[in-house]
């Protein structure tokens, strides 16, 4: 149904703040028209309709209750006008707490600090507690780092009933972001607590001074009556009186009960003697439990018991108790000693070790038991360490090179330990290189690596617990909350003065590692002093490139799991110092070895020549390079924080002269190639190109090579090594990161190039000789005289001879390699234009025919062979040609130009390849 008045609204509040239950006026219109219309009242979400009073249509009183909402309005809900609206708020206050020790007239609730003493401060004594809040303002704990403060304030506490308070510190702690407004309120609100505080006394007297003065009245008037009494009766006082009477009844009572009494004390002393036996059963069994718990291992029950016989009879001064006391103490002590004993009994693990650490604090043992344990542990180490190399050593020395045993028994990590170092045998150097070995071989490292890597396994299973040992020694956790309070400056003090002492333990265990290491792979960088402690290993034989670089991999692993426990990088710099030597000596090992490799590489020449005149030795010759620098890149890499291999000059130095030795190797296998006798080189094997009919055309049905043959081949070789191979191996070398390239290219070229020309020249001498030396027999054969001789008919058959061996140094080379005819006919046709011109050039005189032949045959030979015409040998022809007497007839030239005709007609065939030679290079 529709309302017949206006919603109630709220216009004022009197007072409009206050604490819980504060009376409070509610002042507005349409408040309703009595008692019963009034159905709700609310006051900051609280339902006050209980204690409110209706007073008029404009006028309510009420009680505010316990609000969730610090401010709120008043809504006002009537029968007649609904729900209500307001126009003004209530602040609600929180109530100030009368502590335990402030005077109060009135009655106080405990119920709230009783919870504060068995929640918050539980155990603290009420005497102690302290309002949680002094200022009376909002608190705004703030995230200062507390060992800042601790820094920034030495010896202060931010604990206000602490005798060493500093107001700074509380005020960052808990008002560091307070507003200057609220810190002046509080400020306010300490003065009023002083102000409250001085006059407490005086409060309590003015408000209860009524109850003082009856009080007063009432002493007052007992002592009148005493008085009167005292006065009036002869007899004495009333006190007097009851004394008297009192004392006779007491003699009374003594002769009747005497003898009762007496056995009465008799009994209570027995009762006595039993009770103090069961009540101090504890202590008089103490030592009996003790022994019994300690062979039961229950070291925390003896502590426990003993924490509290220590508090009860500690300084006792009854003889019987500290009889049994003095019984506990030796138990104490044995119980010490025994712990003393297992905490530095080796091997242990960190729980044990940190277990009897903690026993022996709570014991109070003299000393500093943890720091031993870290001393024991050091050693223990160190002894292992040692142990582990003389077990090899010893060994190696029994198996005379069989497997150790000692190796099998990590048989578990070897497969993953070895995974680099199989995918590195794995590259496959050609054929000539692959390995016929049993596959089993990576399961048996040899000894000096099992030995690396059995070192790292032991120090990366007992440095970590040495380490979180020493970390726990230094920030207490080793000891229990009352060792650590008692002890913790003294333990500090010495935290300081041991770091230093626990630095020089890791540096040694380091030390110690690194020493082992090179003394089983780097005897050599070993001092002498040291050889006999840290060497003995009897081998002879050098690691290899591959079994080197996983060991550098293994040791690599070890000093990142090392890094991981956060141990200092300087402490750790040896190890870094032993990866460098290791990953240069590695890289000598395996250019060393690539250098062994490649002197064999002479031995598996096939002398097969492709369409290009080259044999498979510049490839397995790159290849072999290319796989060894393969092989190293892992070495070359560096890790974080490692150095490059090439940093040091020395270091550079001897790789370049390693690279250049290399080459060298190469070179000199190549020379001994092309002077290998004809009995020393397997032809079965040998084939022909298919794709090439005139490959090997000159060589016997049996395919077997000729010297001349071989040199071909070589010189075939060295010209494809300085054009290409050489080239390759120097960026293969460059993208390594390898220094001194050009050196090594120089030196490289200079050697080859020699050696191209050396044998050039031999065999050019071998050819060009024979040819150079038949010239003079043949034109003089006969008794042939130039100043009487007939008219010419055609070239002479020694020119002709000539040209055949010509043509067959032309089948010979070409056969082997195209690229080097034009190289090789032209200085055999320098050797031969030579010998013709000086041969003119010694004859006194011609006749018109001996001029007109020699000119024939002259000119014969140079127009054949102009394809390979150098300027030497264009200038050989031109002196022999201006030797002669110059054609004066128009019919001897005529003459001369038919023989010439006659003879290329007649010889066609047989001058082809100069032709064909000819058309190549005008392709080209």
């Amino acid at each position: 149904m529709s309302r017949s008045r206006q919603p109630p609204l709220v216009t004022g509040i009197s007072p409009n703040e206050g604490i819980p239950w504060t009376k409070v006026t509610i002042r507005g219109e349409n408040l309703g028209t009595g008692p019963t219309d009034l159905i709700g009242l609310a006051i900051c979400g609280h339902n006050c309709l209980l204690t409110a009073e209706w007073m008029s249509a404009s006028k309510i009183v009420c009680r505010v209750g316990q609000a969730k909402n610090d401010k709120g309005d008043i809504i006002v809900t009537t029968k007649s006008g609904g729900k209500g609206t307001s126009t003004v708020s209530f602040k609600l206050l929180k109530p100030e707490k009368i502590g335990i020790l402030d005077q109060s007239a009135v009655w106080v609730d405990e119920m709230n600090y009783y919870d504060m003493r068995t929640d918050r401060n539980k155990g603290i004594p009420p005497l102690s507690l302290r309002p949680a809040n002094p200022l009376g303002i909002e608190i705004e704990k703030s995230k200062f780092p507390q060992k800042e403060l601790e820094m920034l304030f030495p010896g202060m506490s931010a604990d206000f009933t602490s005798e060493n308070f500093s107001a700074a510190w509380y005020l960052i702690e808990n008002h560091s972001t307070t507003s200057f407004e609220q810190l002046k309120m509080a400020v306010s609100n300490l003065k009023r607590q002083a102000n409250k505080k001085s006059e407490g006394s005086l409060a309590c007297v003015k408000g209860g001074l009524s109850t003082f003065f009856e009080a007063q009245d009432a002493l007052a008037a007992i002592h009148q009556k005493l008085e009167a009494d005292g006065t009036e009766k002869v007899e004495g006082s009333m006190t007097q009186k009851l004394e008297n009477v009192l004392n006779r009844a007491s003699n009374t009572a003594d002769t009747l009960f005497q003898e009762v009494l007496g056995r009465k004390d008799k009994a209570d002393s027995t009762r006595n003697a039993l009770n103090v036996l069961q009540r101090f059963k504890f202590l008089f069994n103490l030592p009996l439990n003790i022994e019994r718990n300690i062979q039961k291992g229950d070291y925390d029950v003896v502590i426990n018991d003993y924490e509290k016989a220590k508090s009860l009879f500690g300084k006792t001064e009854v003889q019987v108790f500290k009889k049994y006391y003095a019984e506990v103490e030796t138990r104490i002590e044995a119980l010490r000693e025994l712990l003393l004993d297992k905490l530095l009994e080796t091997p242990s693990t960190l729980h044990d070790q940190k277990r009897y650490i903690r026993y022996l604090s709570d014991l109070h043992a003299p000393g500093d038991p943890a720091w031993q344990c870290i001393g024991a542990q050091h050693r223990w180490i160190l002894q292992l360490m040692h142990s582990c190399k003389e077990g090899y050593i010893q060994d190696l020395k029994g198996t005379a090179g069989l497997h150790s045993p000692m190796v099998d028994l990590d048989s578990d990590v070897r497969p993953s330990l070895l995974g680099h170092l199989s995918q590195t045998a794995s590259l496959k150097r050609g054929s000539s290189f692959q390995s016929g070995r049993d596959d089993t071989w990576r399961y048996k490292p040899p000894h000096r690596v099992a030995f690396v890597e059995k070192l790292t396994k032991l120090v990366l299973s007992q440095l970590p617990n040495f380490w979180k040992l020493w970390i726990s020694y230094v920030n207490g956790s080793l000891f229990s909350e009352t060792a650590e309070k008692s002890g913790q400056i003294e333990r500090s003090k010495n935290v300081r003065q041991r770091q230093n002492d626990f630095k020089k333990m890791i540096q040694e265990v380091m030390q110690s590692l690194v020493k082992l290491i090179r003394g089983a792979l780097l005897p050599l960088s070993i001092p002498e002093g040291g050889v006999r402690q840290y060497g003995g290993w009897e081998v002879k034989s050098e690691l290899s490139g591959q079994w080197l670089t996983h060991v550098i991999q293994t040791i690599r692993l070890t000093y990142e799991s090392l890094t991981a426990l956060e141990i200092p990088n300087d402490m750790l710099q040896t190890i870094q110092d032993l990866i460098l030597d290791l990953r240069v000596r590695c890289v000598m090992v395996t250019l060393q070895h690539t250098a062994e490799e490649i002197k064999r590489l002479a031995e598996k020449e096939d002398w097969i020549v492709d369409n290009e005149g080259l044999t498979s030795l510049p490839y397995q010759f790159e290849q072999c390079i290319v796989h060894s620098l393969q092989s190293l890149k892992g070495v070359l890499d560096c890790k974080p924080g490692e150095a490059s291999v090439f940093q040091q000059p020395k270091t550079q130095e001897e790789v370049c002269q390693l690279s250049i030795n290399i080459m060298q190797i190469f070179i000199y296998c190549l020379e001994q190639l092309s002077t290998k006798p004809d009995a020393d080189i397997d032809t079965t094997h040998l084939s022909v190109d298919v794709s090439s009919p005139d490959l090997f055309g000159s060589i016997h049905e049996d395919f077997s090579l000729t010297s001349e043959q071989q040199l071909l081949i070589v010189l075939s070789n060295c010209c494809y090594l300085q054009c290409h191979t050489f080239l390759n191996i120097a960026e293969h070398f460059e993208k390594y990161n390898f220094q001194g390239i050009e050196k090594i290219t120089q030196v490289s070229m200079a050697s080859l190039k020699e050696l191209d020309q050396r044998l050039f020249e031999n065999y050019i001498e071998l050819k060009a000789d024979p040819i150079v030396g038949s010239l003079e027999p043949g034109i003089y054969a006969g008794y042939f005289d130039w100043k009487d001789c007939l008219p010419p008919t055609g070239v002479r058959n020694y020119l002709k001879e000539a040209l055949v061996n010509i043509i067959a140094v032309h089948a010979e080379v070409f056969t082997i390699s195209k690229e080097l005819v034009p190289r090789v006919l032209s200085r055999v046709v320098e050797a031969v234009s030579e010998e013709l011109s000086r041969l003119m050039q010694c004859v006194s005189s011609f006749s018109k025919n001996g001029a007109l032949q020699a000119r024939l045959e002259i000119c014969a030979l140079r127009d054949t062979v102009a394809v390979h015409l150098t300027p030497e040998s264009r200038s050989s022809f031109k002196q022999a040609l201006e030797a002669l007497p110059q054609l004066s007839s128009g019919a001897d030239k005529k003459l001369l130009e038919e023989l010439l005709n006659k003879f290329k007609s007649s010889m066609h065939l047989q001058l082809t390849c100069f032709q064909s030679a000819s058309s190549a290079l005008m392709k080209t």
